[in-house]
């Protein structure tokens, strides 16, 4: 039994000594998580949350007062330009029309009859005119008959009448021609004015039928069949029959934090994800940057607020799609990530690596002996590389880097490191504490894995 305990004293002691000796061996280390710089696609982007809305809609509104008879289509359905979309009620209408074209239809009559007795009177004024001919003849050889003495001035006389009286015929048959003219120019005068009451009493018949203006889709319906419209302002109650979208141009309107429409540009390309259509995404580009500040809580624009509240502010910005598909519907809610910058296989690391350093202080601690106080050290950005020493243990050594722009993860060093150099990215803790020269371990632990994550 005796022998048993001093083997087990043994082992206990032996123990004791290896782990005494692990200690005093990292004792002074700092564990670390590295990193290598390496080269990559790095892009800057840029999200906003909005809705699906077409670039061109209308609210087709009523033209005309009365009861909807009828709708020919169904919200959500598609329609083709100048198709019958509702029609109202027109019996006033569509008996104004009838009675007009019945008066124009008169006016023709009475046109053809005033032409009609038109040609009379020019035959008339012919037959006088081939009358007097004849009596003018007659009047002349009386004349010179009567001068001879051979005829007798009964005759004379009775050749003299016949003359006069066939000018003063001709010069009636004149008058009753103009007049017949003009009459004829009346009555056309006349019809001209049914026709035209007849194009404004059909006007009033056609704006009781609603036309689509454009190929697109009903999104919204706000009356029923058999309830009355009005004509009015646009957009008000009981004056909209239903709304139009032109869905051939699709857009994607949404808000971005004032802290990112800096960098958003025109025609920078896009990403569009909506909601309802999960795993599918949607090319696009910016087509419209908002040139004024709305407040996150109203959605009101700064420049009509009257309070002086400071508050978080978003831009509007508009993503035209490339492809629009025919799934999509206004409204939805929608994502677009703006690709702002993009630079190709250059050099980047871990944004978590990046450290603002303060230089120390040289190993002795000693100050200048000026006169006037030292200038204040100026913090700089840069990274803990891990390097050996001349006794092949790790360190960290503080570069000053100089960075590009920042991906989602990770950010572009553009001067300071070159390819392969490995840094330390980590924990966050330990490189608020680090300092240049530390003692460095590689951290080799696997990370835990989150609860509920078995991926």
């Amino acid at each position: 039994m005796k022998k048993i305990l001093l083997i087990v004293l043994a082992v206990l002691v032996a123990a004791g000594l290896v782990g005494f000796m692990v200690y005093k061996q990292q004792s002074g280390y700092t564990k670390v998580l590295t990193a290598k710089v390496v080269r990559q696609d790095l892009a800057t982007v840029v999200s906003g949350t909005g809705q699906i809305k077409p670039k061109t809609y209308v609210n087709v509104g009523a033209t005309s007062f009365g009861r909807i008879t009828r709708f020919y289509v169904k919200e959500g359905e598609m329609v083709k330009k100048g198709q019958t979309v509702a029609s109202i009620e027109n019996v006033q209408q569509a008996a104004n029309v009838a009675g007009q074209q019945a008066a124009i239809s008169a006016a023709k009559t009475d046109i053809a009859s005033y032409i009609a007795a038109e040609k009379t009177a020019e035959a008339n004024v012919e037959h006088a005119k081939a009358d007097l001919v004849q009596k003018q003849l007659d009047w002349q050889r009386a004349q010179d008959l009567y001068k001879e003495g051979i005829l007798a001035k009964q005759d004379y006389d009775a050749k003299k009448a016949a003359y006069d009286t066939d000018v003063a015929s001709v010069d009636q048959a004149v008058a009753q021609l103009n007049q017949a003219k003009a009459n004829t120019d009346s009555a056309r005068g006349h019809m001209q004015t049914q026709v035209a009451n007849l194009r404004v009493n059909q006007d009033l018949l056609d704006k009781t039928v609603a036309l689509a203006p454009f190929d697109g889709i009903v999104t919204n319906m706000p009356m029923r069949e058999g309830e009355t419209v009005v004509t009015g302002i646009q957009n008000s109650e009981g004056s909209t029959l239903m709304t139009l979208a032109d869905m051939s141009v699709i857009t994607a309107e949404v808000k971005v934090d004032e802290t990112d429409i800096v960098n958003i540009k025109l025609g920078q390309s896009a990403e569009v994800t909506v909601d309802a259509l999960p795993g599918k995404v949607f090319k696009g580009h910016v087509t419209l940057v908002g040139d004024q500040a709305l407040l996150r809580s109203t959605g009101m624009a700064t420049s009509q607020s009257t309070t002086g509240t400071e508050e978080a502010k978003d831009f509007k910005v508009v993503v035209t799609l490339d492809e629009p598909s025919n799934d999509l519907r206004p409204g939805l809610s929608t994502t677009a990530k703006i690709t702002t910058a993009h630079t190709a296989n250059t050099l980047s690391l871990p944004i978590q690596a990046l450290v603002m350093h303060t230089p120390e202080s040289d190993s002795k601690g000693k100050v200048e002996a000026a006169s006037t106080p030292a200038a204040k050290p100026v913090p700089q950005q840069g990274v803990y590389i891990v390097e050996k020493d001349s006794k092949g243990k790790l360190r960290a050594k503080f570069v000053a880097v100089t960075t590009g722009i920042t991906g989602a993860t990770d950010i572009e060093i553009t001067g300071g490191l070159k390819e392969g150099d490995e840094i330390v990215s980590g924990p966050f803790k330990t490189l608020r504490g680090l300092k240049n020269g530390s003692l460095l371990k590689r951290d080799t632990a696997k990370p835990a894995t989150p609860a509920g994550d078995k991926s």
